[in-house]
């Protein structure tokens, strides 16, 4: 396929065969997912590979206990990373400026990019991937688990194997309701209610067939998806937990300084 169909092809794969994934198919993926863009090239970024059987056990903890962390041959997580970089400024007596939340979001840009980069060459290959939110929200956990060093955070990962499972594709909001040319339009109410129409649908008509959410849907009492989102899937106390977990181990792992 081309880029393009690649990409309009992409669905979240949970359900994968047991097949291994050849060390040099991964490393055809691996190549070209480092040449992605990166600041100043600096590539202030990490790959973690992880197969061990011991590791994603505990890892499936750290991640809701998502059952394709265990299944998936591969877990891939992609951390910002300065350790790296830090050392060799400290080795080429060169000024160390990258202690600072700008450096954190500079290396999570780098992160986020090269795992899109990975992503794609892997879906090219036939592989399927699923990204797992956890991986930031539970940053901490990830982190310890992974033995990463200080100026070391996970950012972004995903399962990675050949799929077991073709699901149907998930809709996306309207093009016309993301996209503004020159500045930003902004919205008012009936334009609001206009983009989310058929997200209303389709997203309630998804959680709804599904009987474990179906319940848990029924028995919150909420009546339609924005309420799913806040009340039942992303609350403002799991935010605010998250929250603060993601600070102080960004602080812990330095990139909190002044």
């Amino acid at each position: 396929m081309s880029v393009i169909e690649t990409i309009h092809q992409h669905r979240s794969i949970r359900k994968y065969k047991p097949d291994a994934i050849s060390h040099e198919l991964l490393q055809e993926i691996l190549e070209a997912g480092i040449r992605a863009s990166s600041s100043g090239n600096m590539q202030t970024y990490s790959i973690i590979v992880t197969s061990d059987q011991v590791l994603r056990e505990q890892l499936y903890k750290a991640h809701f206990q998502q059952t394709m962390v265990l299944e998936a041959p591969l877990l891939l997580t992609f951390c910002a990373d300065f350790h790296r970089m830090r050392q060799w400024l400290r080795l080429s007596d060169a000024p160390d400026n990258f202690d600072n939340f700008m450096s954190f979001i500079v290396a999570a840009i780098d992160a986020i990019l090269v795992s899109q980069n990975v992503a794609l060459a892997a879906e090219s290959k036939g592989l399927g991937i699923c990204y797992l939110g956890s991986t930031f929200s539970n940053c901490d956990q990830v982190g310890r688990i992974l033995n990463l060093p200080n100026n070391v955070m996970p950012v972004v990962g995903f399962t990675l194997g050949y799929p077991n499972e073709e699901p149907a594709l998930r809709d996306r909001l309207p093009l016309d309701g993301l996209v503004h040319y020159e500045t930003y339009q902004d919205y008012d109410d009936d334009r609001i209610l206009e983009i989310y129409r058929q997200r209303e649908v389709n997203g309630w008509d998804r959680y709804m067939s599904y009987p474990r959410l179906r319940k848990l849907i029924l028995d919150s009492g909420v009546e339609n998806l924005a309420q799913i989102y806040t009340e039942v899937k992303y609350s403002r106390q799991s935010h605010q937990e998250f929250s603060r977990r993601v600070l102080n181990y960004l602080k812990m792992q330095g990139y909190m300084n002044q």
